[in-house]
């Protein structure tokens, strides 16, 4: 077995022991330093598949754009704990039967291919951005404004999850509210002016 063949293994095998560490840690942010380290195996195994351009696309938005962008989420939100609904086991273990007969399926057809349909690597196509640019917003244009839409809606779904509850001015119908429940009960509400607050209540 040649070197390049058994780094190429033992690189693979350590992005392959990182995802499994990114979905299996308990911590955040284990999970995210597990996410980087898997990025960077992905890009040395771009480089060693004579694809430059991708391992570079590979550390800059990947390593050093999502990686940063999790740990900002993370420092943002906290990382304690939250109740979740267990969901019932029957369904789980027929989703994940699903799912990995789909991968074995998958995997089952890309070795059958490389058998039967035999093409001649193009290196120079395959690390070059013109070559990259003109298969994504041709050929897969409509996935590419899929992943879009994608990522705005989870844009918005991060930022609905960190808005806390407003603390700003009420309104006047709820003042106005207020006021009648305080008259009801018989007392006064507390009011805020410019400099100080006043409480007061009925005696």
């Amino acid at each position: 077995m040649s070197w390049p063949i058994l780094f190429f293994i033992l690189v693979g095998a350590l992005s392959i022991a990182t995802a499994v560490g990114v979905v299996s840690s308990r911590q955040p942010i284990h999970s995210a330093l597990f996410l980087l380290v898997n990025f960077i195996t992905l890009a040395i195994m771009y480089v060693s598949l004579e694809a430059q351009f991708l391992a570079a696309v590979q550390v800059i938005i990947y390593a050093g754009g999502i990686v940063i962008l999790i740990l900002f989420v993370i420092m943002l939100m906290g990382s304690e704990d939250v109740p979740v609904d267990r969901i019932d086991s029957s369904w789980a273990s027929i989703a994940a039967l699903g799912l990995g007969m789909l991968m074995a399926a998958t995997l089952l057809y890309s070795f059958m291919a490389d058998f039967l349909f035999q093409a001649e690597p193009n290196t120079l196509a395959g690390g070059a951005p013109y070559a990259i640019g003109m298969t994504l917003f041709t050929r897969y244009i409509l996935a590419i404004e899929m992943v879009a839409i994608l990522l705005l809606v989870a844009l918005i779904g991060a930022l609905l999850l960190a808005r806390g509850p407003r603390t700003g001015p009420k309104t006047g119908a709820e003042l106005h509210a207020e006021e009648e429940e305080a008259d009801a009960a018989g007392t006064t509400i507390p009011y805020v002016d410019d400099e100080t607050t006043v409480m007061a209540a009925a005696e």
